[in-house]
């Protein structure tokens, strides 16, 4: 191991023999006394022979209660508390490129260890206002709906919301394999054990060349999957800082707020819709507002995909991310049924940064397919049952001549990547617009 690297172990040991000890025990939270903390310290539980992380989440005047990293079977009252001298970091390198790892960077795809050198801190402050770069340069994915009718831009957080069944993993797939941008770093949180080799098979094709996946899945504890999210955009900035622009793609923030749920609830605060404690919503913006594009270094760019229960965009976290977010993709069951694939259901979607990286030919395109398409949409049950008349409405009967090529354009395959300006000239040639004209 590079002498760097032990230097910086050693640094965080704990040569003190100052200890607190463990007085009672729950479902979530350990109760300690006999030490002076600060919420967010960073602390290791003597359990026997073994050694295990945990964090403090809440202080009292004479005791204070820790939130364990893994499971508290083994552990009893009167094991001993070491404070940990230094916060939560996480080492980083470019040697996390192509594999998978916890949320402490330990691999866990069976390849060996990972030399890492260099050290970033897991929770951190989100780049000052004043230091946020422009949006102004559109990001391409390699999906035609979304870069012709949602145009995104480096350095955007956008969502992607959607039921469950309905396809947002093979879009999650079809976009880090399609973008544009060299460094991809995915998060997934809370989600099923099988779901992490099938996505990385399936929807990846296995190739991770350019890729670090973050994993902390739904039977690891509340607290991994909290901080699996703020570990693997920790490792998004370190590529940023490098002058890189960085694919965030996090699934789910829906669990991610959930493990914050357990947490909340265990230290006794209080549910509010849906049983969301204060803290799961205020939780948000903390991870969120860490992507951007930063003035003089690279950008991060973020897809936050949110598990909508029961199809239903009124749901708290689905609300407060929408309210965070710069632009928002809904994925419609209705679409599905229909075959279409990816089911981006374009009128409720949008882009907020769209008019800042679109130019004005490309703008008009989108306004345009999107009048067509909700025409389509006001007038569906009059020309399924005849009682529309062809040359009433001269409008709809052009968006009913281009229905076919206007949901062929909607349409891709999984393994399909499309470049962002072919994207735009089939759009254009949809609605009709010259490709090779150019607006003044």
């Amino acid at each position: 191991m590079p002498l760097k690297s032990l230097r910086k172990r050693a640094e965080s040991i704990v040569l003190s023999p100052a200890y607190g000890t463990i007085v009672s025990i729950g479902a979530n939270a350990i109760v300690a006394t006999g030490l002076k903390v600060s919420i967010g310290q960073s602390v290791t539980i003597l359990s026997g022979e073994k050694r295990r992380l945990g964090m403090v989440t809440s202080v009292n005047s004479d005791s204070f209660t820790i939130s364990p990293f893994g499971f508290i079977e083994g552990m009893k009252a009167g094991d001993r508390v070491l404070l940990n001298r230094r916060s939560l970091e996480i080492p980083v390198g470019e040697n996390l490129l192509g594999r998978v790892v916890d949320p402490f960077m330990n691999p866990i795809d069976g390849k060996g260890p990972i030399h890492l050198e260099e050290y970033e801190a897991i929770m951190k402050a989100p780049m000052d206002v004043m230091k946020r770069g422009l949006i102004d340069e559109h990001f391409s994915v390699g999906v035609k709906s979304i870069d012709g009718l949602l145009t995104s831009g480096k350095g955007q957080k956008v969502g992607i919301f959607a039921g469950s069944g309905v396809g947002k993993s093979t879009l999650m797939g079809m976009i880090v394999k399609g973008c544009e941008a060299p460094v991809k770093v995915v998060a997934l949180i809370g989600e099923r054990g099988r779901e992490v080799p099938e996505f990385i098979a399936k929807n990846l094709g296995g190739d991770l060349g350019d890729t670090v996946i973050v994993v902390a899945t739904s039977d690891d504890s509340a607290l991994m999957r909290k901080y699996g999210a703020f570990s693997a955009m920790s490792v998004a900035e370190y590529f940023k800082r490098q002058g890189r622009d960085v694919l965030f793609m996090m699934d789910s923030v829906t669990r991610f707020a959930m493990a914050q749920r357990e947490i909340g609830l265990a230290l006794g605060e209080p549910p509010t819709s849906k049983g969301y404690p204060p803290s799961s919503l205020t939780l948000l913006p903390q991870l969120m507002e860490r992507a951007g594009k930063e003035e003089g270094k690279g950008s991060i760019t973020a897809f936050f995909t949110v598990l909508v229960e029961g199809d239903d965009l009124s749901d708290p976290i689905a609300d407060q991310s929408r309210s965070i977010l710069d632009g928002h993709i809904v994925l419609s069951r209705e679409l599905t049924d229909r075959g279409i694939y990816p089911p981006v259901d374009i009128l409720s979607s949008a882009s907020r940064v769209i008019g800042d990286v679109t130019a004005p030919d490309h703008l008009a395109a989108v306004q345009k397919f999107r009048r067509m398409l909700a025409l389509l949409k006001e007038n569906e049950m009059l020309v399924r049952i005849g009682a529309y008349q062809h040359g009433t409405d001269p409008a709809l009967d052009e968006a009913l001549a281009k229905k076919e090529a206007m949901s062929a354009f909607l349409s891709q395959s999984a393994q399909e990547a499309v470049p962002f300006e072919e994207s735009v000239r089939l759009l254009k040639t949809v609605v009709g617009q010259n490709p090779s004209r150019k607006s003044p």
